[in-house]
């Protein structure tokens, strides 16, 4: 009987400071933690008002301040226009720590920012108000798809993530961490391409293999993209609580298709 060989990858295990309990902060968190990695957790109230919600997660509660201390990446799941709070947090931070960011732009919720308005891509801008580059990644997925959908290594039909940044070893690292939340992580080019995975295109939100994915980002039309994400806000808003998850990911898909010649 011929014997079966399964290769296991060798796993590194991290220190990580994760600032935003929300939906995504949580799970990730939550999955982070389970995974074997040392995790704190903070948010904008204080570290009181989580103690519970990490204790159940296996987290340490926080400040923000001591989440970007002593670890070796640092995650950012919190609203976009809130990142203007953060500036001057990382002064002191090493220039090595890993820094990721999982926000996305949506004017309704974060005020117009300009820069972004005008063709910036987000985690660009990111990047301007803490003064530091950081990684994307986590943004192009429902907070259901990621605490649910999750599959192990090796599976057909896993879902995808795409990542993308400028310097290759934090890149690098990001890609470790969204393989251990149980999705294929998918290299997307550099930080000023990342507007491909924004809310609005066809990678975003909408459950892909990573060749299907691959040919979304590629396919992306930066000229209706906030048209696009304006639409399906507003479409999502007047149904209300009547759709499903699944529902979701069909309106994202369909709202973001290119259109019919």
């Amino acid at each position: 009987m011929k014997r079966a060989y399964i290769h296991i990858r060798e796993r590194t295990f991290m220190k990580i400071g994760i600032i935003g309990a929300g939906n995504i902060g949580a799970t990730l968190a939550r999955k982070l933690a389970t995974s074997g990695h040392a995790v704190k957790l903070a948010n904008s109230k204080g570290p009181d008002s989580i103690r519970a919600l990490a204790g159940d997660i296996g987290a340490a509660a926080v400040s923000k301040e001591e989440a970007v201390r002593g670890v070796e990446v640092v995650v950012l799941s919190i609203p976009l226009a809130n990142y203007r709070d953060l500036a001057g947090l990382f002064n002191d931070v090493p220039d090595d720590v890993v820094v990721i960011d999982t926000s996305n732009y949506y004017p309704f919720r974060d005020g117009a920012i300009a820069d972004v308005d005008g063709g910036m891509a987000e985690s660009v801008w990111v990047g301007s108000q803490i003064g530091r580059p950081v990684v994307k990644a986590w943004n192009a997925v429902l907070a259901a798809t990621l605490a649910e959908k999750g599959q192990p290594e090796g599976v057909d039909g896993r879902i995808a993530i795409p990542v993308a940044g400028d310097v290759a070893k934090a890149k690098a690292i990001a890609i470790e961490l969204v393989e251990a939340t149980g999705f294929d992580a998918l290299d997307a080019g550099g930080l000023a391409a990342s507007w491909r995975q924004q809310p609005g295109t066809p990678a975003y939100c909408t459950e892909l293999a990573a060749n299907e994915l691959k040919e979304a980002l590629r396919s992306a039309d930066r000229s209706r993209a906030a048209d696009n994400r304006d639409a399906l806000i507003k479409e999502f808003f007047a149904a209300g609580t009547s759709l499903t998850h699944d529902d979701m990911v069909a309106r994202n898909r369909a709202g973001t298709a290119a259109p019919k010649s």
